[in-house]
């Protein structure tokens, strides 16, 4: 059992009124090739004098690990969950390990906004770094997701552009920024330096935060609920044909695939050419036998089974930046209360407390968890579970020094942005599958997992999780490790 006294020593790792360096987790775009020491403090706005600040603060380290958990997590269910389908997303009700992705990079990206806002002197210039940081993440999303780049599998690049997807997982990251972090800044005069007293102190401390969420919270509900959706048509194009399908709703507050508000908003607002063609729903029961696992369509498959749906669209979008709100509780939580049991008791308790709200929702039908559609009982339950797993790190790390097994976890969260685009997005892979021989098929990645894993363990199912944990992950884990020691970042 560790000793009481070691957790109540929150002030020699407590962040100082200088705060820490996260500023990576913002998203920033360049390459630092100056190593930056715990000591130092850069701000990541460029609010402040840009020369660095000798300060006695120290890294949470808590908040690489968590980061770089969730890349991992990403590259584990989109290179593994093709055969290990229970990881994969869930088709529609429920919660896989690949549906605690999305909320999590929100949730920290909500912990590093407080810390990173902590003073802003320049408001003017920090909401002018805000617009352009979010504008940068827009361009990449719509480049990565939007369909220019088919890497790693196809080596042509280039989008119609009547078929371009606008949504995707770095638009979704910067409209819950963008709003998440304007509103902070906003409210930079409204802040108190010091919390009174009293469990809840730190929720009235923040209500204009909160507000916002409840603001996002009421817009998302009454659409959902009281949006009529008329019937609506699909075309899939083949060859040299085309066939056109109707579905019929005509109906209001329907949480199913074919008849929600969230798919009918996305397709007045983006029009359904340009959403997502291939929706995790069609692994269903209703739309294969093969369910959880894809495979070819019942013969009576409902019309909608292949219709396009867009699961990072605009009012869905609207409902994460809850996760952005309650991650960024978190950080005013980091930054107020200095001593490691006082932090613990308000991550653990909101933790623990929006998982049983999540739970109570779910399984009384009254809204289901839903990644899809970005219920709340979704928001509850992945913002909880964040909450515990970042409690969790912090004990094993921070408090604990337990930090040599996360070093990997943590060096791959320093440079998130860099495995995000070159590894979950296959860049890197495509690059190397450009050089071929004979065929495109014949390179070097596909020898590596065939020979080296699949044909060694003669099981494409062990051996492409062996891939994809030593293959890939290490590889980033240690390839960040190195960037990190010569003091090189990309950051958005």
């Amino acid at each position: 059992m560790e000793d009481p006294k070691r957790l109540e020593e929150g002030s020699r790792h407590a962040l100082t009124e200088a705060g820490e360096k996260v500023e990576d987790t913002t998203i920033e775009l360049s390459v630092d090739k100056k190593e930056k020491t715990s000591e130092e403090y850069e701000d990541p706005h460029g609010i402040e004098n840009p020369i660095l600040l000798k300060k006695t603060s120290k890294r949470v380290a808590t908040l690489d690990a968590f980061r770089g958990l969730t890349i991992v997590l990403m590259i584990l269910v989109d290179d593994a969950g093709g055969v290990y389908e229970r990881i994969d997303h869930s088709p529609w009700n429920g919660c896989t390990l690949a549906d605690f992705v999305m909320p999590f990079f929100l949730f920290i990206v909500g912990v590093a906004i407080a810390l990173a806002l902590k003073r802003v002197p320049n408001m003017k210039y920090a909401v002018r770094k805000i617009i352009i940081r979010t504008l940068k993440m827009l361009f990449w999303g719509i480049l990565l997701q939007g369909g220019y780049s088919h890497a790693p599998d196809d080596l042509d690049y280039g989008v119609d552009m009547k078929k371009i997807r606008w949504c995707g997982i770095l638009q979704r990251i910067a409209l819950v920024y963008m709003i998440v972090a304007l509103i902070e800044t906003f409210t930079t005069k409204l802040r108190p330096t010091t919390i009174k007293p009293g469990h809840f102190s730190i929720f009235s401390a923040y209500r204009w935060q909160w507000l916002g969420g409840f603001v996002a919270f009421l817009i998302y509900m009454i659409t959902t609920f009281t949006l009529y959706v008329p019937n609506w048509s699909y075309t899939i194009h083949h060859h040299h044909k085309s066939e056109s399908f109707t579905v019929e709703c005509g109906m209001r507050g329907h949480l199913g695939p074919a008849c929600n508000a969230v798919g009918y908003v996305d397709r007045q607002v983006w029009g359904i050419n340009h959403l997502y063609s291939q929706p995790v729903w069609i692994r269903l029961k209703a739309c294969t036998l093969s369910s959880p696992a894809s495979g070819p369509l019942r013969p009576d498959a409902p019309n909608w089974c292949r219709a396009p749906f867009e699961p990072e669209g605009l009012l869905s979008s609207i409902s994460a930046i809850l996760s952005g709100v309650i991650g960024i509780h978190y950080g005013h939580v980091l930054i107020h209360f200095k001593g490691h049991v006082e932090r613990l008791k308000q991550w653990v308790s909101m933790g623990v407390g929006l998982l049983i709200i999540a739970v109570l929702l779910h399984f009384t039908d009254a809204i289901p968890i839903n990644k899809q559609l970005y219920s709340i009982s979704y928001v509850c339950f992945t913002a909880g579970a964040a909450g515990i797993v970042f409690s969790a790190f912090y004990i094993l790390i921070d408090v604990w020094g337990k930090r040599t097994p996360f070093l990997l976890f943590e060096w791959i969260g320093m440079n998130a942005m860099l495995v995000f685009v070159l590894g979950a997005q296959g860049i890197l892979a495509g690059f190397v599958n450009g050089w071929y021989y004979e065929s495109a098929d014949n390179n070097l990645v596909n020898w590596i997992q065939d020979h080296v894993f699949i044909d060694v363990w003669n099981s494409e199912r062990v051996g492409s999780l062996l891939y994809v944990i030593f293959a890939e992950i290490t590889f980033w884990g240690v390839l960040s490790g190195i960037l990190h020691k010569l003091g090189i970042y990309w950051k958005l």
